[in-house]
């Protein structure tokens, strides 16, 4: 029987795949690393399945992140309603879609338990990811934030799980207060100076909208800081972003609601007006077959 160490040392191809050999989850979470410690700010885009990991990568990105969200509504069903198991069958697939590292959204671990934490870093690193997300939030509405020394306990788990890997994990540390309706900056910049202290690579609070709020939680830390954009009444560009020592932007479900959103225009116009007018602004077929033939050949069926 295979150790964790094997799995997650070795190269990642699809049984399917006909292409060269992958680059191995050595050198992905090498390149991850390496992208964090340059002090250049990039994009880390999210797909939702392996034909938009494949078109990301295409697009000239170098490196992506999973969207629980997405990958959610891509199954029929709201936000955080995906198992765990379920989830890393999904991270496989994204993992092995391109030669680009992939960071996971790991929501808040798959249980509330330290213990839970780290067996989904295990569970992750195992699925071909070279990094992820540990969130603070419950995913219960009437106490939707873990009180701070748990929080920090969870935090302290994943990244202890994360250093026995035998490559450099990537773990990026989520304060949620802002997507939970709780705006308080003080409280979210202690806890993602805790969760720095505790081991985190990467701290994350969602939700910061003014450059007021970035601007205080980047210099409050001292690790690179992962921006979200795509909410709705946020309008800073990227360059706004690395101005102010942004070092990762990250776009959640946004491009996954940007797709449902033409999806749901053309369906209302198909069933209110029996026009077919969204078609203008649909890609061609040939354009995307294209695009997938290249992507075949570069990574594989």
């Amino acid at each position: 029987m295979t150790t964790i160490r094997q799995r997650v040392g070795a190269k990642r191809r699809s049984p399917f795949s006909k292409g060269p050999s992958m680059t191995t989850q050595t050198e992905k979470a090498r390149q991850f690393q390496s992208y964090h410690a340059a002090g250049e700010a990039f994009i880390i885009p999210n797909p939702w399945d392996i034909g938009t990991a494949r078109l990301l990568a295409l697009a000239g990105f170098k490196a992506l992140a999973t969207s629980s969200a997405g990958y959610a509504f891509s199954r029929g069903l709201p936000d955080n309603a995906i198992g765990r198991a379920q989830m890393m069958v999904h991270l496989a697939e994204i993992a092995g879609a391109s030669d680009l590292p992939v960071s996971a959204d790991l929501e808040n671990g798959f249980g509330d338990a330290p213990e839970d934490c780290a067996e989904t870093i295990m569970q992750a690193a195992a699925a071909g990811v070279v990094g992820g997300s540990i969130e603070d939030a419950t995913g219960r509405a009437d106490d939707p934030i873990y009180p701070f020394e748990a929080a920090v306990e969870r935090v302290r788990a994943a990244a202890e799980a994360a250093r026995t890997l035998p490559f450099p994990f990537t773990l990026t540390a989520r304060a949620e207060n802002y997507l939970v309706g709780r705006p308080d900056l003080d409280d979210t910049i202690r806890r993602l100076q805790a969760y720095q202290e505790a081991g985190a690579d990467v701290l994350y609070a969602p939700g910061l909208k003014t450059r007021e709020e970035i601007a205080s939680v980047v210099g409050a830390l001292d690790r690179p800081v992962n921006v979200l954009m795509g909410l709705q009444g946020v309008l800073l560009s990227f360059d706004d972003l690395r101005s102010l020592g942004v070092r990762r932007v990250s776009v959640g479900g946004s491009l996954a609601r940007a797709a449902l959103g033409a999806f749901l225009r053309a369906a209302h116009e198909m069933h209110d007006h029996g026009t077919f007018n969204y078609t203008k602004e649909a890609a061609s077929g040939n354009e995307i077959n294209q695009l997938f033939t290249t992507a075949a050949q570069k990574w594989g069926n």
